[in-house]
Formats: structure tokens, C-alpha cells, sequence
């Protein structure tokens, strides 16, 4: 859903002598969720690419969380962002004051075409993601990362240096293959040092858009000393009236930049090889009411896990403002067991969720 922002307030600094003006604006959402899940995947207030297997259960939980607020920057010559939420993080409990403490989303600045700080990574294509109740929605089968990074973009041309950091197990010691422990042995990332390189190509028009980025990456400089890359594609392409299709593909070593947590890095030392996809088509009943059916999907070559997400929605604008959704969907974890993953796990969770949410 697009933010509107507060009404512009026009502000004036002094710096070293100099008079100049800016404008403030100041955005974000409320947003309060009812959230049902039941099956033997354990609750997530959202789903992403992990989940714990558990015995079958119930639980339903209330939450404003992902209500976030931003504030944007804007002078003649360049433009500042900042945005937080409260995903993930508490400072309480549910016992007394369930408090959650702020998160920093994006924090960036723009100059000329230079974007420098922390956004969405240059692989990530937002008007791609579909509308949905569960945060972010089909996650699984999406590119979805923040982060630090130094963009150049054109019209049409994106080139980005993004924050390195390898994410998987070493390879086998002394015979002994360490992803099989109790505890995995996670790669040491202390001397990632060679930035995330990112080419990206957008084409878009009243049709909507399409974008294609390749990936090259150096990963554990310390140990293995691979390169690796993948590919993404991505768009938002309009249909009948009002409807669009949203989809996302992503194959190659692309680990962490896709499904959350659905693929790893390198996987014993060997660079793991994924392959995901993500479809969404919303359907305007009226101008006001709308529906969109997603699903979203990511499988592994060497770890040879398999998740994926599907659900349906239905969304209303009560005012311009106020927003009212509700959705039911589930979400399955289907690993294989391999050498890589001896004691992969099966269990799947449907879920049911109320929303509802005030842009400011």
C-alpha cells in the first residue's frame, strides 16, 4: 500500500553561515494484526524462509509491531531518508507491558544519482511485492534485504557496492562434518572484505515495469575463497482495469538475498545453489476492495530444503486512509533429507489474519 505522507513543513537551518531551506515531511502507518496459526510449524508473527517443526498446536496473538514511522529530508541538491519500526525486538513481556524497542529500516542519502546508507539492496524490486496482511507476504520466494550499501543509478541503470557477509557452515573437520553437530559451525565472517557487486537494468511504461540484476559475490575470504553469482528478474505488469501480476525469479548462488533464511550461502564449505519464485495477481472487486492470491517458493540443491507459501486476502479502504484486510494461507516446509541436512524436517501451519491499518 502506498504511504501518504503528512502535509510538507518547511523548515530552515543554519550552517556555517549559510541560509538554506529544506522541506520535512513525515510518513509511515499505524498498524494492529489479530494472527491465528495452526499446524506444526511453531507461530511467526510473519512467515519467512525458516520455521521450527513442533508438535501440533493453536495460538493466536494481537500485535502492533510493524507500525513504523519515517521522516524524509529534502533540500535542492540532495535528499536524506530514515525509518523505524518495532519488528523483532522487545524490551517487555506479555505479562505486563509488551513494549518493543525501535529498529532502524532504512537510513540513507541521496546526491546526484549517489545513494549511500542503509536500504533496500539494489537486487530488491518493492513494486513487486504483493499486498498482504502477513508482513511482506510471501517472503519465501522473495528477494528481500536491507542493507548498507553505494548505489549509482540512471533512468534505466543501477551499480551498487553492497555490505559483504557470508552465511553457512564450514566444511567437514577432521572427519567430522560440522553442520551434522548439535551445533552448526557457522563460517567466521571477520574477514569478508570484498563488497556484494550489483548490476540492475529497469525498463518501465504504462504496462508496468520489469527489472533484471545480476549478483557477484567473493565469499569467506578466510577458507573457501569462492566467487559466486545469480541472477534476479522481477516485475509488476498490469492486466484487466485496475488488476496487475506480480512475479519474482531467482536462481544461482544467491543464499541470503533470497527467502529469508529459506537458502543459505555455502552449506559444508560448498556453495549452495537456489532457485526461488514468487507470483502475486490482485483483483479489484471495486475501487475501493480488492483481492490478491500469492504464492511463493524456494528449494536448495545441496541442503535440499523446500519451502513455500501460499494465501488468498481481501482488502478495503473504510476511508482513504483506513485500510481493513483479512487473509488465510499456509505455510510448508517439505526438506529432504541429505548429507547436508541428515535431520531435515516436515510440518506445515495454515493461518488466518485481521489487519488494520491508518497511513499517515
Amino acid at each position: 500500500m502506498k504511504l501518504q505522507s503528512l502535509p510538507t513543513l518547511a523548515v530552515y537551518f543554519i550552517c556555517s553561515s549559510s541560509l538554506y531551506a529544506a522541506d520535512v515531511q513525515l510518513g509511515g502507518f499505524i498498524k494492529a494484526n489479530t494472527r491465528f496459526v495452526e499446524g506444526t510449524l511453531a507461530f511467526q508473527d510473519s512467515w519467512t524462509g525458516g520455521g521450527k517443526v513442533v508438535e501440533h498446536s493453536k495460538r493466536t496473538q494481537f500485535g502492533a509491531q510493524e507500525s513504523r514511522f519515517n521522516l524524509s529530508l529534502n533540500t535542492d541538491e540532495a535528499k536524506a531518508f530514515a525509518e523505524i519500526d518495532f519488528v523483532g525486538s522487545s524490551q517487555g513481556n506479555p505479562i505486563i507491558s509488551n513494549s518493543y524497542s525501535p529498529r532502524l529500516r532504512h537510513a540513507y542519502i541521496s546526491y546526484q544519482g549517489i545513494t549511500a546508507g542503509q536500504t533496500w539492496s539494489t537486487l530488491v524490486n518493492t513494486s513487486t511485492f504483493a499486498e498482504t496482511a502477513d508482513l511482506g507476504g510471501p517472503l519465501v520466494g522473495q528477494a528481500m534485504v536491507r542493507q548498507a550499501l553505494i548505489r549509482y543509478s540512471t533512468e534505466q541503470w543501477q551499480f551498487a557496492l553492497e555490505n559483504p557477509y557470508t552465511y553457512g557452515t564450514q566444511a567437514e573437520t577432521d572427519g567430522i562434518t560440522k553442520a551434522t553437530a548439535a551445533k552448526p559451525d557457522w563460517i567466521d565472517t571477520s574477514h569478508d572484505y570484498i563488497p556484494d557487486m550489483i548490476a540492475r537494468y529497469n525498463q518501465s511504461g504504462e504496462w508496468g515495469n520489469v527489472s533484471l540484476s545480476g549478483l557477484v559475490r567473493y565469499l569467506d575470504p578466510a577458507g573457501i575463497s569462492q566467487w559466486a553469482g545469480g541472477l534476479s528478474l522481477a516485475a509488476k505488469l498490469f492486466t484487466f482495469g485496475q488488476d496487475d501480476l506480480r512475479l519474482q525469479l531467482h536462481y544461482g548462488h544467491l543464499g541470503r538475498y533470497v527467502g529469508t533464511d529459506a537458502a543459505r550461502d555455502i552449506i559444508e564449505g560448498e556453495l549452495e545453489t537456489s532457485a526461488s519464485a514468487m507470483f502475486a495477481y490482485r483483483h479489484f472487486w471495486t475501487d475501493y476492495t480488492r483481492s490478491s492470491v500469492f504464492f511463493g517458493h524456494t528449494s536448495t540443491e545441496r541442503e535440499q530444503t523446500d519451502r513455500s507459501h501460499v494465501g488468498v486476502n481481501l482488502f478495503t479502504n473504510l476511508t482513504q486512509a483506513l485500510t481493513l484486510g483479512i487473509e488465510v494461507g499456509r505455510y510448508q516446509i517439505e526438506d529432504n533429507n541429505s548429507s547436508a541436512h541428515p535431520n531435515a524436517q516436515k510440518g506445515k501451519s495454515n493461518y488466518a489474519q485481521l489487519s488494520i491499518q491508518l497511513q499517515l
